[in-house]
């Protein structure tokens, strides 16, 4: 169980994150999702004690990380990948792993091939590998002690389509088997396979969360017309809110009989109308974070 309580992160006179607050359950995979520069990375080092909020707490298993006796037997991290040390072989990384956290040594061998590093590439140093061969080993690290819950910053970066489909497959058994999953991710078609419960944060502060079908309801309709900008404005003028998506097309929270009415009453030609949510999170996604600034 992870619990962030109003978390708040300031530098100076800016707020990186602003009164954070939400849970993760056992048995779920939870898509922490937001642009580049939303605050998802401080927000996940507060909750692994790496870095201190201004305001705010969070804790895993009701207790705050930095007081976990030997946290990596309880809690599997992912933050950075370009952090493990280049000079030693893929293996080396994980038996010292184990020895550090006190994990079974003989489970090495079994996590390197669960995360798809053959022997070959388990002897390699570390500095030679991809990207993609340093998340596959990292979340490999992440699972040495057997812990029962995951905190991972963006662990598709590096992959190919097959090591995507791999990582999904892995998280959701282990989150099927009872653990807990917090995914971060820019990339909402990375986690909404895999994922139970969506974050979304957008210029510090918490944008929307619930389940996909709780963010989907009463999102509106997508109207799109013929002319962009007469449309807005008859939208506006019947006091309808919409929001453009960039692509000509308006988000908007009202039922479809009142858009359609109030472009006809404006002589606005429409070219589409149908209800939001047809491509899934995407949209949704996209309105909540689009121009937002911390």
């Amino acid at each position: 169980m992870i619990e962030v309580s109003r978390l708040s992160k300031r530098y100076g006179g800016a707020d990186a994150v602003r009164d954070v607050s939400f849970a993760c359950a056992p048995g779920t995979v939870t898509g922490f999702l937001g642009p580049n520069g939303a605050g998802k990375s401080t927000t996940l080092r507060m909750i692994c004690g790496l870095t201190p909020p201004t305001e705010g707490t969070a804790t895993v298993h009701g207790v705050p990380y930095r007081r976990i006796p030997n946290p990596g037997r309880h809690v599997g991290v992912l933050l950075d990948a370009a952090a493990q040390h280049a000079g030693r072989t893929g293996r080396e990384v994980l038996t010292l792993t184990a020895l550090a956290t006190g994990a079974d040594r003989s489970r090495v061998g079994e996590l390197l091939e669960t995360v798809g590093l053959p022997a070959k590439a388990a002897g390699k140093r570390v500095g030679a590998y991809s990207l993609g061969m340093r998340q596959r080993l990292g979340l490999a690290q992440a699972l040495v002690g057997e812990p029962s819950v995951l905190i991972l910053d963006e662990p598709a970066n590096g992959l190919d389509p097959e090591g995507i489909f791999w990582m999904r497959t892995l998280l959701r058994g282990f989150a099927d088997r009872g653990g807990t999953v917090l995914l971060s991710s820019h990339l909402l078609r990375e986690v909404e396979a895999v994922a139970d419960r969506f974050v979304v944060i957008a210029g510090g502060r918490i944008a929307a969360q619930g389940t996909r079908d709780e963010l989907l309801s009463g999102t509106g309709v997508v109207v799109r017309g013929t002319d962009p900008a007469a449309l807005h404005a008859a939208l506006r003028g019947a006091g309808l809110p919409a929001e453009p998506d960039g692509t000509g097309r308006f988000l908007v929270a009202a039922p479809a009989e009142a858009v359609g009415r109030a472009a006809a009453a404006a002589g606005a030609v429409l070219l589409e109308l149908r209800p939001a949510g047809g491509d899934g999170l995407e949209e949704l996604f996209f309105t909540l974070t689009h121009g937002a600034t911390p």
